[in-house]
């Protein structure tokens, strides 16, 4: 996951496939009423969604102090 400031509330974000597929599915889950539970494979690669999202803001949020 790739994360550029392109403007002050605008952002580029570049996605493996795996990435998105994982935030569709996410997202459709959720507007779906969330009822069950996510698999454990979907959960996990959420996760992993998640810290590399964390580890490539994590340049921005430092510029702000």
């Amino acid at each position: 996951m790739q994360l550029e400031r392109i403007r002050p509330t605008s952002w580029r974000v570049t996605l493996h496939p795996l990435e998105l597929a994982s935030l569709i599915s996410a997202a459709r889950w959720a507007v779906g009423g969330a009822d069950g539970h996510l698999p454990p494979e979907a959960v996990d690669q959420l996760r992993g969604v998640l810290d590399r999202y964390d580890a490539a803001i994590a340049p921005a949020r430092a510029e702000r102090g």
